[in-house]
């Protein structure tokens, strides 16, 4: 296996960050997953994007631009023979003394790992996974704002640890006023009156890429959209429920807490026309990407 460091591909094995790493030291730093079909990276301009979105806000100048990331992530696919995969770019401010103080590191660290996707099994989309809604609560924005995409995660595995005591597969969160937030890993939809509902961004969630798709996917298909706060109660009077992001794809979801649900039409629905907007996406950008087979 190869990864990308700085500046070159390199076996996995060769891989060294230094233990003066702010972001193994602090979590001060940003990341972004994606899904490759086929030799493309799926959505790859609204990826980069968000990444330079989180680096402003951390005020993290990225070391390379656009077209550079493009050109380390394609090459790490490359060095592995991968064309259907997993990919994480991660970025954290460098290596410096101890300190907080963002000036003590000279120079971010980049990296890109590519892996080979593993599809979940078929069950989880024929008949669901299972989800609880945790104690552990989400980060308030005033705390640490969601539109960061941050490798402080302790949030979220908190939350992924309060799941492993029972045979639920995600966590779901609450922000601080009780309202659903989003999963560790994932956002969440559900349909109550045939309308399509989502907690919005002013909850306290992430906008993610996948959730900002299905919305787009809902309202050309005809579906009903509401975002907004809602209530736990409000989810477990739901017909169906789904979970969204990157490797997921539309999830559905069978049960939170002692709430069933069944894989209704909608979710249907959704999960086709998410996998024709790929397909489409793929057509259209492969010619565009460098070849992976040359």
């Amino acid at each position: 296996m190869y990864v990308y460091l700085n500046n070159r591909t390199i076996p996995s094995g060769e891989a060294r960050v230094s233990v003066f790493d702010h972001g193994f030291l602090y979590g001060d730093g940003i990341y972004e997953t994606m899904r490759v079909y086929d030799g493309v990276v799926f959505m790859f301009d609204e990826h980069i994007e968000r990444l330079h979105r989180s680096a402003s806000l951390i005020h993290l100048d990225l070391p390379k631009d656009s077209a550079a990331i493009k050109m380390a992530v394609y090459d790490t696919l490359k060095a592995n023979y991968l064309t259907n995969a997993y990919v994480r770019v991660t970025v954290s401010r460098g290596h410096g003394p101890i300190g907080l103080d963002p000036a003590l590191c000279k120079e971010p660290t980049f990296v890109v790992i590519a892996t080979d996707f593993k599809d979940y099994p078929r069950s989880f989309y024929d008949e669901g996974i299972k989800l609880m809604i945790v104690s552990v609560r989400r980060n308030i924005r005033e705390a640490l704002n969601p539109q960061i995409k941050s490798l402080n995660f302790l949030n979220n595995i908190l939350a992924k640890i309060e799941t492993k005591q029972t045979d639920s597969y995600e966590a779901l969160m609450l922000n601080s006023e009780g309202y659903l937030a989003e999963g560790a890993i994932s956002n969440i939809f559900f349909v109550r009156d045939k309308v399509l509902c989502t907690p919005s961004i002013e909850c306290g969630i992430l906008d993610g890429i996948t959730r900002g798709l299905v919305l787009a996917i809902a309202a050309r298909s005809g579906v009903t959209v509401e975002e907004g706060d809602f209530a736990p109660e409000d989810l477990y009077l739901a017909t169906e429920v789904f979970v969204t992001n990157t490797t997921m794809e539309v999830m559905p979801v069978s049960r939170v807490d002692a709430a069933h649900f069944d894989v209704g039409e909608i979710t249907k629905l959704l999960m086709a026309n998410y996998r024709h907007e790929v397909k489409a996406y793929v057509r259209e950008k492969k010619g565009e990407s460098p070849s992976l087979w040359q």
